[in-house]
């Protein structure tokens, strides 16, 4: 198989741990369940397979160690150490890094360059800032203004190259494809501010009408808008989070040519790709799901690459908190990519030259463009 030695920029990305992890926090975080399990061990899983064949050496024992031996070794190194054999070693040119969810438990953009060698830029998540509006007092009629504002202090402050919005979380695929008006934003946010005078942590933005008009003030400033898309935890729904159900949102955006991001899209990647065919504005990835469906992950990748237009993939990891993942995303891509294409080109279906130039192209080139860095 080709050793494929391409550079990375990981455009979607969580920062890692900052303390040392006891097996239940471990296993926590291989899994989308809510926390550890009950019975069994998620080692038990393509995953947890994964972590013991291509993480083990990393800490200095033999491929396929035992879970037991794994998270002994690793509480020996301390987290510290850890986290800067995975990430040096992931090879990662850039992270792309969403703050969004458990900033205060993960390393911050910062922190993650410094422990890296590499560059990281910020995602700013859209219902994160309209939460600190509410929090931070809005009147129903001021919303809309308060979060605009607020979007773009944000997005200065930190320097962000784009934004993602959790609604498949919040509330599905499903929406209302068309722009609020502002009577509408206005009656939703008074709403919400009721919610909060009973309830002072009741900040969650969750209702459409909000949703929508976040998503849609992201839209007018023409940076990247990321898009969880399919596989996630229980707190969605997935037949709700087929991609195809933005279908009448991406036909009133394309004008705008606003870049729509299609993260993970699993078991939908088929879809994704159909839609990066389709819409000049839509680009997905395959995020995560490489690292989850561990030994059939080149099986998901291949079938990406079947319709998605190659300027229009992404390379992400989706990793949090155990470096492990960001690791394993960067070596599996490479390795699945590889597999991928010398079949293709074996066959005398692709040439070599062509197979390596779509590698620096979903590997680097096309995020790069449209997010507007440069790979140092």
């Amino acid at each position: 198989m080709t050793e494929l030695a391409v550079d990375l920029i990981d455009h979607h990305v969580h920062g890692v741990v900052t303390a040392d992890l006891d097996r239940p926090g471990f296993e926590s975080l291989i899994t989308e369940a809510d926390g550890a399990p009950t019975a069994g061990t998620m080692f038990d899983s393509q995953l947890g397979f994964a972590v013991r064949r291509w993480c083990a050496p990393v800490l200095d024992l033999a491929p396929f160690a035992s879970p037991e031996e794994y998270l002994e070794r690793r509480s020996s190194l301390g987290f510290e150490e850890v986290n800067r054999r995975f990430l040096s070693q992931s090879s990662v040119a850039m992270w792309l890094i969403d703050t969004g969810f458990q900033a205060d438990l993960l390393t911050t953009p910062q922190q993650m360059a410094e422990v890296s060698g590499e560059a990281a830029r910020q995602i700013v998540r859209l219902e994160s800032v309209a939460e600190q509006v509410f929090l931070g007092g809005t009147t129903a009629a001021g919303f809309a203004d308060s979060f605009a504002d607020a979007l773009a202090t944000a997005t200065i402050t930190v320097q962000a190259v784009g934004y993602k919005t959790i609604v498949a979380y919040r509330y599905g695929l499903d929406f209302e494809p068309s722009r609020p008006n502002d009577a509408e934003v206005a009656a939703a946010a008074g709403r919400l501010l009721r919610e909060l005078d009973a309830d002072p942590l009741a900040s969650r933005v969750g209702d459409p009408v909000l949703l929508r008009h976040l998503i849609w003030t992201a839209i007018d400033t023409r940076l990247p808008v990321q898009f969880h898309v399919g596989f996630g935890d229980t707190d969605m729904r997935l037949y709700r989070n087929d991609p195809s159900l933005l279908t009448d949102f991406l036909v009133l955006t394309k004008p705008t040519g606003t870049p729509v991001m299609l993260l993970h899209c699993y078991p939908f990647q088929r879809v994704a790709g159909y839609l990066a065919n389709v819409f000049p504005h839509v680009y997905m990835d395959v995020g995560a799901i490489l690292n989850h469906v561990g030994a059939r992950s080149a099986t998901v990748l291949a079938e990406a690459l079947e319709l998605t237009p190659f300027h229009k993939m992404l390379y992400s990891s989706d990793a949090f908190g155990l470096p492990e993942l960001h690791y394993l995303g960067a070596i599996g891509f490479r390795r699945d990519y590889a597999r991928v294409t010398d079949s293709f080109v074996a066959d005398d279906l692709w040439s070599a030259a062509d197979a390596a130039r779509v590698a620096e192209l979903i590997g680097w080139q096309n995020a790069a463009r449209v997010y507007g860095v440069e790979k140092e």
